[in-house]
């Protein structure tokens, strides 16, 4: 059986270390990304165009910054659609509005081109290790059938339902990432304040009920400056945020609890940190509350 030729568009922030991983497994990847120095950083073969990518590939993957983009590389005049045929997979691992995924989803089956969405979690970290984890939705065989390309960058790959249902699952974890982050921010602040020991509050929720992702894994690095950098930025957590509470509108349940995090991050944004790793959201809490830092000297990622 012939190999299957890998195909991948946007190579930024989390497609490039996603591709990073596949081309150390030894296989080829045709990449195009709107800023070809990302092509050439990760070391894909360049394609002049979306378009050529799908032409040359049997499985196209998407890691794009949200459905407006992805739709515009899908329908564009030298888009996916105007160059696929029957028989491809494309998979979007991109953070995407679950009602576009499945009308661009009824478009590729026209032309018998499977396309699943697949939400990803884990972060830049988990990603340069090849040890994401996948949240997949669409046709069960046609992931099947690409779960040897997903294995180079990731370890877990969950099967969730139907069209849709892999992006709407990626945006409930990212809600209940963005509120653990948020709020965890707003403690340590606090803490920081209050004149505790921050190592030691850590480890002390960490052993308690309020401990979180953020407590495990993101502020024992914090508090010693190291921001993590290379996750998502304050704008694009906003950006899940707002879709979360756009998602739970079109299902009619109510959206308690996203005023924190929509304050936060858009604090963040208002006060300078939009670029920035969103750990920085703790910065923007502690330039509110008296120029609060949960560290000395200068950071990485973040703002001394």
């Amino acid at each position: 059986m012939t190999e299957e030729r890998i195909g991948f568009i946007g190579l930024g922030n989390m497609g490039g270390r996603m591709t990073a991983c596949i081309l150390r497994a030894g296989k080829e990847v045709l990449g195009y990304d709107a800023k070809t120095e990302n092509i050439g950083a990760v070391g894909a073969t360049a394609a002049p165009s979306s378009g050529a990518v799908i032409e040359g590939s049997d499985v196209v993957l998407l890691s794009l910054p949200d459905s407006r983009v992805v739709e515009a590389v899908v329908f564009g005049e030298d888009g996916l659609l105007a160059h696929a045929h029957a028989g491809q997979v494309v998979v979007d691992l991109s953070t995407s509005a679950p009602e576009s995924t499945r009308r661009i989803r009824a478009r590729f089956v026209q032309k018998g081109v499977e396309y699943l969405d697949a939400g990803i979690s884990g972060g830049a970290a988990a990603a340069d290790k090849g040890q994401l984890t996948l949240m997949v939705g669409g046709d069960e065989a046609a992931l099947d059938s690409v779960r040897g390309v997903l294995g180079y960058f990731a370890t877990n790959v969950f099967f969730v339902g139907s069209t849709g249902a892999g992006h709407t699952t990626k945006l409930l974890n990212n809600f209940l990432n963005a509120v653990a982050l948020s709020a965890t921010a707003e403690v340590m602040v606090a803490a920081k304040k209050a004149g505790l020991d921050l190592e030691t509050v850590l480890e002390v929720f960490n052993k308690s009920s309020g401990v979180n992702f953020a407590t495990i894994n993101r502020f024992p690095k914090i508090i010693k400056g190291d921001y993590l950098k290379g996750g998502l930025t304050n704008t694009l957590m906003m950006k899940d945020v707002t879709l979360y509470v756009d998602l739970l509108s079109q299902l009619g349940v109510a959206s308690l609890n996203s005023p924190g995090p929509l304050a936060s991050f858009g604090l963040a944004r208002a006060l300078g940190y939009a670029d920035e790793i969103s750990n920085t959201v703790v910065d923007a809490i502690g330039d509110i509350s008296g120029g609060i830092r949960l560290h000395d000297g200068a950071t990485e990622g973040g703002k001394a």
